[in-house]
């Protein structure tokens, strides 16, 4: 089971960094791969919103993957690592559908109905993918 899940947490989770670490550090090219909304097609305050958000994310969604390279190498850090980045994953994956939610409801552009059905299925899958972690992290800490 700790190989399967390593696999998932290395694949699933470095794709939500390498997309944030893309948007943040070269957005054109975030936005051609459609990663993100072009400019144009959002409120202003979203698109600074957004590229606030995956600078910050950058700098802290890598403890998943690592967590996951960890479990695969059997190291007894992956919990810690897993901890904190399944943490991490799901404030993200809340944040992110909650703030979308609240935007779209007071009417703020925030992208196109197709492009946020994918948005807010890579959210709910990095929160679970979080909260399944969260729990494997609790059940795998050493017993006083």
């Amino acid at each position: 089971m700790n190989i399967i899940w390593g696999v998932i947490l290395i694949v699933v989770s470095s794709i939500g960094w390498l997309g944030q670490s893309m948007t943040a550090l070269w957005p054109t090219v975030a936005t051609k791969l459609s990663l993100t909304e072009p400019e144009a097609d959002v409120d202003p305050a979203f698109y600074a919103d957004v590229r606030g958000e995956a600078v910050w994310d950058t700098l802290i969604l890598w403890t998943l993957p690592v967590a996951g390279v960890l479990l695969l190498l059997n190291s007894p850090w992956w919990v810690y690592f897993g901890l904190v980045g399944g943490g991490m994953y799901l404030y993200f994956a809340g944040r992110g559908i909650v703030t979308r939610l609240v935007m779209q409801r007071r009417g703020i552009r925030i992208g196109k109905p197709e492009t946020l059905k994918q948005v807010y299925v890579f959210l709910a899958l990095w929160g679970l993918v979080g909260v399944v972690t969260l729990a494997m992290g609790v059940a795998a800490l050493p017993l006083p």
